[in-house]
């Protein structure tokens, strides 16, 4: 099995795109990261979707969890305001980790040792500086789980 047996269509957003429509790509599509494009299309990094949280998580809760619970219901719920104005470049890591990019010929095990190596849950498939998709993890454990 390579690469190319398990590529699917994944959405990407640039560096510069709203972190709110981040967040809602992520809700709307159930998805645990995102493909981060320069202005050409080429994959610059993965978005977890735990980035955009921290991005708009407050700091004092995230320095100290216990505060969280005293913040009242109301304004809990309203957290993702904070995302307003910013943009995926600020939620993405000051130290950017190797960036998972494959070729459509590789193994489903050099895929795997790929994800593992970066803690990334997808990585992208790029076939002569095109991309093509994402392998997801869910996807490449569901297929080799089923062989």
């Amino acid at each position: 099995m390579r690469a190319r047996d398990l590529v699917s269509d994944f959405p990407t957003i640039s560096l510069d795109a709203p972190a709110a429509d981040a967040a809602r790509i992520v809700a709307d599509r159930h998805l645990l990261a995102l493909i981060v494009v320069d202005a050409g299309g080429s994959p610059v990094g993965v978005l977890p979707a735990t980035a955009v949280l921290r991005l708009a998580v407050p700091r004092y809760c995230l320095d100290d969890p216990a505060l969280a619970r005293v913040v009242d219901e109301a304004h809990a719920d309203a957290f993702l305001r904070s995302l307003s104005g910013r943009t995926v470049r600020d939620c993405m890591p000051d130290d950017p980790r190797e960036l998972p990019v494959t070729d459509p010929d590789a193994t489903v095990l050099e895929v795997a040792a790929l994800m593992a190596r970066t803690s990334s849950p997808l990585v992208a498939v790029m076939d002569d500086g095109r991309l093509l998709g994402a392998v997801l993890l869910t996807r490449l454990l569901g297929r080799v789980l089923s062989s």
